[in-house]
C-alpha cells in the first residue's frame, strides 16, 4: 500500500522573491567574511612566506654590499703594496752603492789632496808633469764613474749654511760675506740621485753685522743644476 504523499511535493516550484533572495545572499555573504575578513587577501602562509623571502632578499644585498666593499678595500691594498713594491725596487736599484760609493768618495778625497800638494812650478819637470797628468787623468775617470751612477759633488762654496747639506768646521769673521756664506771647502759634499751621500764639510763667515744677509737655497750640485725653490732632498741614502 502506497504511502501518502507528502503535499509540498505535489506543489510546483515557484520562484524565489526578491525578500528570499535578498535574505540568502546576505546570510552567504556573512558566512564568507566569517571564513575570511578579505575574500582578495592571501591566505597567512603565504602573506609569511612573502615576508620571509623578503628578508631573505634584504641579506642577500647587505651581504652583496659587504662583499663589495671588502673587493674594493682588498684592490686598494694591492694598488698600494704594487706602488710600495715598485717604490722599494727602485730605491734599492738608486741606492744599493750608496755605501760603496761612500768609501770611493775618500779615494777621490785623497787624489784631490795629492793634485793641490804639488806646487804650482812642479809641472816645469817633465817626470813630474807626467804623474800629475796621470793623477788628473784617475780623478776624472773616477768623476765620470759617480755621474754614471748618479752621484754628483755639490758646489757650496758662497752659498747659505744650510744644515741639511753642509756641516761648520769653524767660523770667521770675512769682509764682505754676510754672516752664515760658506767661504771656504773643506771637503766636498757629494748627492746621490735625490739624497744626500755626504755633506759637505765648510768653513762659514762670521756676521759682523756688515753686510745684508742672503736668502737660503738648496745647493747647486757640480753638474750646474741650478737650485729649485722649496725643494726638499731626502737625506737618507
Amino acid at each position: 500500500m502506497n504511502a501518502p504523499s507528502d503535499s509540498n511535493d505535489n506543489q510546483p516550484n515557484r520562484p524565489e522573491t526578491l525578500a528570499e533572495r535578498s535574505a540568502r545572499l546576505e546570510a552567504e555573504a556573512k558566512a564568507l567574511y566569517e571564513k575570511n575578513s578579505d575574500p582578495l587577501a592571501p591566505e597567512p602562509e603565504t602573506r609569511a612566506a612573502a615576508e620571509a623571502d623578503s628578508e631573505i632578499v634584504a641579506a642577500l644585498r647587505a651581504e652583496v654590499e659587504a662583499m663589495k666593499d671588502q673587493m674594493l678595500r682588498a684592490a686598494a691594498d694591492a694598488e698600494n703594496t704594487k706602488r710600495r713594491a715598485l717604490k722599494e725596487r727602485d730605491d734599492a736599484k738608486k741606492f744599493s752603492i750608496a755605501n760603496f760609493s761612500r768609501d770611493l768618495l775618500n779615494v777621490a778625497d785623497n787624489l784631490r789632496r795629492a793634485l793641490d800638494a804639488f806646487p804650482d812650478d812642479a809641472r816645469q819637470d817633465i817626470r813630474i808633469a807626467n804623474l800629475i797628468e796621470g793623477i788628473e787623468a784617475t780623478e776624472r775617470e773616477l768623476l765620470r764613474n759617480f755621474e754614471r751612477n748618479g752621484i754628483t759633488k755639490m758646489n757650496a762654496l758662497d752659498q747659505v749654511f744650510d744644515p741639511n747639506f753642509h756641516e761648520v768646521m769653524f767660523e770667521a769673521a770675512v769682509p764682505g760675506k754676510t754672516g752664515g756664506t760658506i767661504v771656504q771647502i773643506i771637503m766636498d759634499g757629494y748627492m746621490i740621485h735625490d739624497r744626500l751621500l755626504r755633506p759637505a764639510q765648510v768653513g762659514v763667515a762670521k756676521d759682523d753685522g756688515s753686510a745684508q744677509a742672503p736668502q737660503p737655497a738648496a745647493p747647486s750640485s757640480s753638474d750646474g743644476i741650478p737650485p729649485q725653490p722649496n725643494h726638499k732632498i731626502d737625506t737618507q741614502a
